[in-house]
């Protein structure tokens, strides 16, 4: 009978420090899992910068129009049709 009772609590220690903390940290893990899962399908995949980072999206390039520079065609513009503006002159000598 002695032999059976030291048996039982050898398996007793082996549950308590081995199998319980293997078993804890298969749970925490297992709910971090499935954490980071439930983030990714309903928030993460929908963040711009994290489908740059993973590769999920791809950039699309567009080229630019060539009318694009409002500037230069406006007074492109000007000048064809004779209408010149001056622009003051910033001379150090004036001063």
């Amino acid at each position: 009978m002695a032999a059976a009772a030291s048996s039982a609590s050898n398996w007793d220690y082996i549950n308590l420090f081995f199998l319980r903390p293997i078993l804890a940290i298969l749970f925490v893990f297992s709910l971090l899992l499935l954490g980071w899962y439930l983030a990714w399908k309903l928030v993460l995949v929908h963040v711009p910068l994290v489908q740059e980072i993973f590769g999920l999206r791809k950039k699309s390039f567009t080229p630019k129009p060539p009318s694009r520079r409002r500037f230069s065609k406006f007074y492109n513009s000007l000048n064809s049709t004779g209408i010149y503006i001056l622009l003051p002159l910033y001379s150090h000598d004036l001063c």
